[in-house]
């Protein structure tokens, strides 16, 4: 069980931690000249936002500096497991009433008004929406890591990433080529290499997204295994647990043990491997106090404007078409969530709000 601290200060707590990703991607990036220059930049940009969210906080407004948006539910895989497809926010039909690009560009220019520095671009398969991407790529004070499949690279992409250095692109890999393509289908993985190769031909910065299961979480920690990620150019790895999505996929989903074991690999790799940028998703929930979603330290928007605790959690009761970001990160059911102590409860696998869906969606008929 995690007991929230009454003394915790999660402003705090989330403003180190951009401040130390910052000054990981920036020693990261120092020997390639554009990224480093922008990161300088965006350095700068991202100490005016925390000022904007510290501000706010005064004020007795809590601003969260992450925002997760899926901008598209289309997706081109069915990859094992996949917990958006589970809940149906990911599907085959044809998209229907989805926020449009201007739409999008809306909520990206009042996240920056309100001190949010980074906004990660999911699907679906994110790719399949370049109105959106490009509406992304004008506003350089927010870095947009893209979490894709990798299969939509193309010279219209590796154009605009090079032109708009915030636009991050996230591959999804799940190890060597039998599991990644085990899991997302055959030829995926040959696909990622060849447009991880290309991105370092182009002297482009990309990352990696890996999802960690008790059964792979020694091989994509291993050393053989991220230093071929370095050696392709990756600059950034976000380890993600899984969430078992079905009771049969339980076991795979990391216990305290693995937890445990993955938040000292990170720190290992922090030190020995500077060269690149580690992060875990959710993390270490004990040292933050309990969960940080439902607008403690992001949220989540999904495809046709609702607002959401996180991707795991599909709920809303408010739309951002309907009124505005600073209104839905403070929703009926985000504040319920909040003040009800229902994110600070130790869980199995990545999600206490998913292992407390029933809590959630009886929430959800007290506000609606």
């Amino acid at each position: 069980m995690i007991y929230m601290d009454k003394t915790f200060d999660i402003q705090s707590y989330m403003t180190r931690g951009v401040e130390r990703i910052v000054s990981d991607a920036l020693r990261a990036t120092l020997k390639n000249p554009k990224e480093s220059i922008y990161m300088g930049k965006f350095a700068l940009a991202s100490k005016a936002a925390s000022e904007k969210r510290s501000k706010a906080e005064l004020a007795g407004e809590h601003i969260p500096p992450f925002l997760i948006a899926s901008i598209t539910s289309q997706c081109n895989l069915h990859c094992a497991g996949c917990y958006s497809r589970c809940n149906h926010a990911t599907t085959d039909s044809e998209p229907v009433k989805q926020l449009t690009g201007e739409e999008w560009s809306k909520i990206f220019d009042e996240a920056s008004d309100l001190g949010v520095s980074f906004i990660l671009l999911a699907g679906g398969e994110p790719m399949l929406r370049y109105d959106v991407i490009e509406a992304a790529s004008k506003r350089s004070d927010i870095l947009f890591p893209i979490f894709t499949n990798g299969t939509f690279m193309s010279d219209k992409y590796y154009e605009l990433f090079d032109r708009c250095r915030n636009l991050i692109p996230i591959m999804s890999i799940e190890g060597d080529r039998e599991i990644t393509d085990n899991r997302r289908g055959a030829g995926v993985y040959d696909k990622l290499i060849s447009g991880m190769d290309e991105f370092k031909k182009r002297g482009l910065i990309f990352g990696a997204s890996i999802t960690v299961t008790t059964s792979n979480i020694k091989d994509v920690t291993s050393k053989s295994f991220l230093n071929e990620l370095s050696s392709r150019g990756c600059k950034a790895v976000i380890f993600v647990e899984f969430v078992p999505v079905t009771d049969d996929s339980v076991e795979l989903a990391p216990g305290e043990e693995e937890r445990k074991y993955l938040k000292e690999k990170i720190e290992k790799l922090r030190k020995d491997s500077q060269e690149m940028v580690f992060i875990s998703f959710p993390g270490d929930e004990k040292s933050s106090g309990g969960c940080v979603a439902a607008g403690r330290g992001f949220f989540h928007i999904n495809s046709h404007g609702g607002a959401e605790p996180c991707p795991f959690s599909p709920y809303s009761d408010i739309n951002v078409r309907d009124t505005s970001l600073k209104e839905a990160m403070n929703s009926r059911l985000f504040r319920k969530l909040r003040d009800g102590g229902y994110l600070l409860e130790d869980h199995p696998g990545g999600c206490t709000l998913y292992e407390r869906r029933d809590d959630v969606e009886r929430i959800m008929r007290e506000v609606i």
